[in-house]
């Protein structure tokens, strides 16, 4: 797990907490924004409407008005400052020819009401030096134009320009304004609506993609009006559909749980509404990840199974709720966490499929010992001392388990489906495949030791010396059986033979470490004392090595073959 973490933050994903590893590779759906995620961030303005036009204008530059209020209605005279939106209009402004700090000392600002999530929209107030007055508005056509005269053209060039996945602005002013209170309706005056396109992440669109063919549903959700998020939805392969948080507060439980399930495009919501998704959606027996920028966004982050935070753009409250943070804000980072997530599981698996069959057989080696082996002066014929148990573990755990960790991800990852969150790291297939492994280890090694011991007292060598011989030649034939069997649990599906050899090869560095281990134990005298170990010949060297491949390789190979065969059917 501490390798994938490595692993994610090299590919821009930081993981906060550790179990956020092993939940990725089992999400089911994904819940992100758009904008900055799906999209570049980078807005800029591309066409006007105004109500004397009547019509969307490309060349928009000489409609100083409004952008003027665009300059004004805003809270930085610095683009690099403001979010994309207010730097687009920053940048049309200048385009236009205006220079935004000499629009602000004309009309300093002198109250204001900044933009909120409910009211969709923000006000400025300011005051000529002659004492004349004047309030801006911009905001979701929706909420300015309700503050307007009746603009049926208004709401058709919003929905027109929307629809081609264009964020849309109206902008508003009110003159002869004493102070600012949205509750006093009348005077208001629309100015005209400015379009904007945010272009999509090709790789976004890439990871989406993947996301999907891995059985991952992914939700949209922005504060965009609903014909834009359904347009850009589109443009990712997402229904089309969509709902906005107006009907989303409409629907009792029972038909929310419906649209959680079916919709796939949220347009206009709340962070309530983010909270409420990712609430229904674990009912549902998902496991969600939940991205999110904003303070409000906190309760939903710590909600989700994986609450995934903006690390470019987003708030420090984000930051602290989420498992995981993107350093790119990008949603293909998002893909390749889970991916990491997914191969990590694999890994942990494999380790175990190693781990475990071998540690039984040492077990089992000793056990079959004790109980059925004759006694020699009132102690068992032990085919393994267990002073060369403890070595085998040594240099088993050391040289050969750790390499699996850092095993490549195997062909098809991102074409699988989600594993299922309550599923057992232990298979009923692991669990087989461990008895098996363990019990053909036993009987390697006890085959191994009965015939070399055998051959060393016909040959004439004394009792201790034989036995010595035959448990040298037993612990032999376990590590080369395990090293035989770690090459086979480089993947539990996929033959060996069909395996890319230098795929990894810490596994290799983790075998030839092991076997010079080996020969230190079989040759060196101070290893001879400590572990009562004896020189082996050609022959046991033979016996041990023919052993190991003959016993491990055909039957765990015979078992991938009847587990693909069982999975095509």
């Amino acid at each position: 797990m501490a390798i994938g973490v490595q692993r994610m933050a090299a590919r821009r994903a930081v993981v906060r907490r550790l179990p956020a590893v092993e939940t990725l590779g089992s999400t089911t759906v994904i819940c992100t924004d758009k904008t900055g995620t799906l999209t570049r961030n980078e807005m800029r303005v591309v066409a006007v409407w105004t109500p004397a036009a009547g019509r969307w204008l490309e060349e928009w530059r000489s409609q100083a008005e409004l952008l003027a209020a665009g300059v004004l209605c805003s809270d930085a005279a610095d683009a690099a400052q403001l979010d994309p939106t207010e730097a687009a209009l920053l940048d049309a402004a200048v385009a236009g020819g205006l220079d935004p700090l000499v629009e602000r000392r004309a009309w300093p600002r002198v109250d204001e009401l900044p933009f909120d999530g409910g009211r969709k929209l923000m006000a400025t107030l300011h005051e000529d030096q002659g004492g004349g007055r004047i309030a801006f508005m911009k905001g979701a056509p929706e909420a300015v134009l309700a503050h307007c005269p009746p603009a049926p053209a208004a709401h058709a060039a919003t929905e027109r320009m929307a629809a081609r996945g264009m964020r849309v602005l109206a902008v508003a002013r009110r003159r002869g304004v004493a102070r600012l209170d949205l509750a006093t309706d009348d005077g208001w005056e629309l100015l005209g609506l400015e379009a904007m396109v945010d272009p999509p992440r090709e790789d976004a669109v890439v990871a989406v993609a993947a996301c999907r063919s891995a059985g991952i549903d992914v939700k949209m959700s922005t504060g965009d009006h609903l014909a834009t998020a359904r347009a850009i939805g589109e443009r990712f392969g997402l229904d089309g559909t969509g709902l906005a948080g107006a009907e989303l507060d409409a629907l009792d439980d029972e038909a929310f749980a419906g649209a959680a399930r079916g919709t796939s495009v949220f347009a206009r919501v709340a962070p309530e509404h983010k909270l409420r998704l990712v609430r229904e959606l674990q009912a549902q027996g998902q496991v969600v990840a939940m991205t999110g920028d904003g303070v409000n966004d906190a309760p939903a982050l710590r909600q989700a199974d994986i609450g995934v935070a903006m690390g470019a753009g987003g708030t420090a409250t984000a930051r602290e709720a989420a498992d995981l943070v993107l350093t790119d804000d990008d949603f293909s980072s998002i893909e390749a966490a889970v991916e990491e997530g997914r191969g990590v599981y694999d890994n942990i698996q494999k380790a175990i499929a190693f781990v475990l069959p071998t540690n039984l057989g040492e077990a089992l080696i000793i056990l079959v010992a004790v109980l059925f082996f004759p006694f020699s002066g009132g102690e068992p014929l032990l085919p393994v001392q267990p002073t060369q148990i403890l070595w085998v573990n040594l240099i088993a755990t050391v040289t050969l388990a750790l390499p699996l960790a850092v095993e490549a991800h195997e062909p098809g990852l991102m074409r699988r489906r989600p594993r299922a969150p309550g599923g057992a790291l232990l298979s009923r297939a692991l669990l087989w495949r461990t008895l098996a492994a363990a019990l053909l280890m036993t009987a390697t090694a006890l085959v191994v030791f009965a015939v070399e011991r055998h051959a060393a007292l016909q040959d004439g060598t004394a009792a201790d010396a034989a036995l010595a011989a035959g448990q040298t030649a037993a612990v032999t034939a376990i590590v080369l059986f395990q090293a035989v069997y770690l090459l086979e649990c480089r993947s539990l599906h996929i033959s060996l033979f069909a395996m890319r050899p230098g795929g990894n090869p810490w596994v290799w560095a983790g075998i030839a470490a092991a076997l010079a281990l080996q020969c230190a134990f079989i040759y060196a005298p101070p290893l001879q004392d400590l572990f009562a170990s004896a020189a082996l010949d050609a022959r046991g060297w033979g016996l041990a090595a023919l052993a190991a491949a003959l016993s491990v390789l055909p039957a765990v190979e015979a078992e991938k073959w009847w587990r693909s065969r069982r999975a095509t059917r």
